[in-house]
């Protein structure tokens, strides 16, 4: 089984800046793809970056330039550094990660949120 935990939000001001960090743990895994989604207060669940295997990076365009997503492949970690904040980044921050299991299956696994306040 495996879990994944977030830390690094909190409450920031316009033009200021957050990183979060999200790590999984577990066994008998390979973490493929890791990507953070966010979701705001009355809105539904949006992507915002992806980071392959591989380390090749996209971005929604609501946040390129501003936000860059890294990988530690040695620790299964994942990090979103948020920066030039917006007061419509507020949002509660999910990392997602792509597993596969040592039986050939494929798991989207997804943490428990972390919640982001852009204050204006």
């Amino acid at each position: 089984q495996v879990q994944l935990v977030e830390s690094g939000g909190g409450l920031v001001h316009t033009r200021g800046s957050l990183r979060l960090s999200c790590a999984a743990s577990g066994s008998n895994f390979r973490v493929n793809a890791m990507g953070w989604y966010r979701q705001a207060p009355g809105k539904q669940r949006e992507w915002v970056a992806t980071i392959a295997s591989g380390g090749d990076t996209n971005y929604a365009d609501s946040v390129k330039g501003r936000f860059t997503i890294s990988r530690d492949n040695a620790k299964n970690t994942v990090d979103l550094q948020m920066n030039s904040l917006k007061p419509e980044d507020t949002a509660v921050y999910y990392c997602n990660v792509g597993v596969i299991t040592t039986t050939g299956g494929y798991l989207a696994v997804w943490g428990q949120g972390t919640l982001v306040t852009v204050s204006s």
